[in-house]
C-alpha cells in the first residue's frame, strides 16, 4: 500500500496553520437546492427490470465507501416519468434515512445514471456556487456527522429514520468553495486508491469464480481430457499440469445429468457443517464495544470483495462467555438465514455472528475455500427453498434438500491450492483499502476543523 502522510497532502496544496479565514457556518436548507426523499413506482417490486433504461437506486446500494451495484434495480421509461421528481443528477449526494443503513451517504457514478431514488433514500443536491458536492459527502461520512446523524435517526419511534427537516437543520463548517474543492481532492486521491483496488478485486473474483464453473460445474478439465486437448505433463490455462491425474476422463450418467466419473451426486450437506450464532444481552454494557466483530446481515459485503473484515457492532470476550455466540475462525462461510437470506461472506478476520446467520465450514477433509463456492453457486437455490410465515428462512433441513456433485477430496483440495492465490490477494487489497480509509476519516476532521488548512487553489501540478 502507498503511504499519503501528511507531508504529501501539503505538497499537494495544504498549508499547516492554526487559522483560516473566510469559514463559516451554514445549515444544509441554507446551501442547498434540493433535499427530498424518492418513491416507489406504482405496481413496486412488480415493476422492476434486470436491466432498462432507468436504475432505480436502493438503501442497500448506498454506502459509506461508495456505490454498490450489487443488488441495483431498473426500471422502464413509463415508470420513470412517474417519479421525474427524484431524478438523480451527476454531483447528487445520496442519504438512506430508514431502516439499519440510515445514515450511509454516498454519490453515484455517471455510468450509473440517468437513475431515480426510492422513498428510503434522499437527495441532496447543493448549489454549487456555495457548497462543493465531494466536500459535501465527505463531510457526511466523517465519524462525528455519522455519530450525529445516528443519534438523531434513534431519537424517536420505532424505526431508525432521518427527517427532511434533520437534514436541513445540519450544520456544515463553510469554507471558500476553492478550499472546499481542495479538501475534496485530496481526500479523492485516496478513494482512488480505494476504488482501484475494488475494480482489481473485481477481476479476481471474476477468476475465482470462473475457476470454480470450469471445474466443478461445467466439468471443463474432465472434457479437455476426454478430446485430447490435456495430456499428461502438460499446462493449461488454470489447470497445471500436476494436477493432471485429480480429473477423470469420461463422464458418466446421473439424475443430476452427466458428472465426471468417480464424482457423488448428494445435497450440500454432504460436505459440510453447520454452525449457530448468538447475541449478547444488550442490556449488558461489558458485553459489547469489545474487540470482537460481530457479524450481521447487514455486514455483508460486495459479492465481489468476498471476504468481510469489520463490522458495525462488536462484543467482548464476556459477551462471547455469556452467549450463544461463538467466535468463528478466518475463512469460515456466512450465510443469512431470515429475513434477507442468502447473503453471503467469508470471515477474513475471526468474529462471531448474530443467530440469523448460519456458519459454514467444510466438513470430512473439505476445505473452506471449496465451501465457500460451492455454497456461493448454491444460493439461488436456497433462496427459493425458503419457508416462513412472517421471515423467509434458511433451515438446517434446507441444505439438506439441495442437490450437489461432490468431487473427491484430493480435487476440492487441489481447487483450494489452485484458488487460494487469487483470494489471497482480494484479502490484501481489503486489508490495503481499509487502512486507506482509516488515514482518509483522520485527516477529514483535521481538516474539517481547520487544523490543517488548503489553500484556495490547487497548485499547478493538480
Amino acid at each position: 500500500m502507498t503511504s499519503l502522510p501528511l507531508n504529501e497532502f501539503v505538497a499537494h496544496g495544504a498549508d499547516i496553520t492554526g487559522a483560516s479565514n473566510g469559514w463559516h457556518e451554514v445549515t444544509l436548507g441554507e446551501v442547498c437546492t434540493k433535499i427530498g426523499s424518492g418513491a416507489t413506482p406504482r405496481g413496486g417490486r412488480d415493476v422492476y427490470l434486470e436491466q432498462g433504461p432507468y436504475a432505480l437506486i436502493r438503501s442497500q446500494n448506498v454506502h459509506n465507501d461508495g456505490f454498490h451495484r450489487d443488488g441495483l434495480a431498473f426500471i422502464g421509461e413509463h415508470h420513470a416519468t412517474e417519479l421525474k421528481g427524484v431524478e438523480v443528477f451527476e454531483g447528487d449526494v445520496l442519504l438512506n434515512i430508514t431502516g439499519d443503513s440510515v445514515a450511509r451517504v454516498c454519490q453515484v457514478a455517471r455510468d450509473v445514471l440517468p437513475a431515480r431514488v426510492n422513498q428510503h433514500v434522499a437527495i441532496i443536491r447543493p448549489s454549487y456556487d456555495h457548497l462543493d458536492a465531494g466536500y459535501l459527502r465527505y463531510h457526511l461520512v466523517s465519524p462525528e456527522t455519522q455519530a450525529l446523524l445516528l443519534s438523531w435517526a434513534g431519537s424517536g419511534g420505532t424505526r431508525n429514520a432521518l427527517t427532511k427537516g434533520m437534514i436541513e437543520s445540519l450544520e456544515v463548517p463553510l469554507p471558500p468553495l476553492s478550499e472546499q474543492q481542495a479538501i475534496a481532492h485530496v481526500l479523492g486521491t485516496l478513494d482512488d486508491k480505494i476504488e482501484l483496488n475494488r475494480r482489481m478485486n473485481e477481476t479476481l473474483e471474476a477468476m475465482a469464480r470462473a475457476l470454480f464453473k470450469s471445474w466443478c460445474v461445467d466439468f471443463d478439465p474432465v472434457r479437455a481430457k476426454m478430446e485430447g486437448r490435456w495430456r499428461r505433463g502438460e499446462s493449461l490455462p488454470g489447470l497445471p499440469a500436476d494436477l493432471y491425474d485429480l480429473f477423470p476422463d469420461r463422464l458418466v450418467d446421473s439424475y443430476l445429468g452427466e458428472i465426471p466419473e468417480g464424482w457423488e451426486v448428494g445435497v450440500l450437506d454432504d460436505t459440510i457443517e453447520l454452525l449457530s450464532g448468538g447475541t449478547p444481552k444488550t442490556s449488558l454494557s461489558d458485553y459489547w464495544d469489545g474487540d470482537i466483530p460481530w457479524y450481521t446481515a447487514k455486514d455483508a459485503p460486495n459479492l465481489s470483495d468476498v471476504f468481510v473484515l469489520e463490522t458495525e457492532r462488536t462484543v467482548t470476550q464476556a459477551g462471547i462467555d455469556n452467549s450463544a455466540a461463538k467466535v468463528l475462525p478466518m475463512g469460515t462461510t456466512v450465510i443469512t438465514a431470515r429475513g434477507t437470506v442468502g447473503r453471503l461472506a467469508c470471515l477474513g478476520v475471526p468474529m462471531a455472528m448474530n443467530q440469523t446467520c448460519y456458519g459454514i465450514r467444510g466438513a470430512y477433509g473439505y476445505p473452506d475455500l471449496f465451501i465457500y463456492w460451492n455454497v456461493r453457486t448454491a444460493v439461488d437455490e436456497l433462496q427459493q427453498r425458503t419457508h416462513g410465515t412472517i421471515f423467509d428462512t434458511i433451515t438446517r433441513q434446507t441444505f439438506k434438500f439441495v442437490d450437489a456433485t461432490v468431487p473427491p477430496i484430493e480435487l476440492a483440495k487441489g481447487f483450494e491450492s489452485t484458488v487460494k492465490p487469487l483470494m489471497g490477494r482480494i484479502l490484501k487489497n481489503l486489508h490495503a483499502s481499509r487502512a486507506l480509509a482509516a488515514q482518509r476519516d483522520a485527516l477529514l476532521p483535521q481538516l474539517v476543523a481547520r487544523t490543517v488548512r488548503l489553500r484556495d487553489s490547487l497548485s499547478d501540478e493538480d
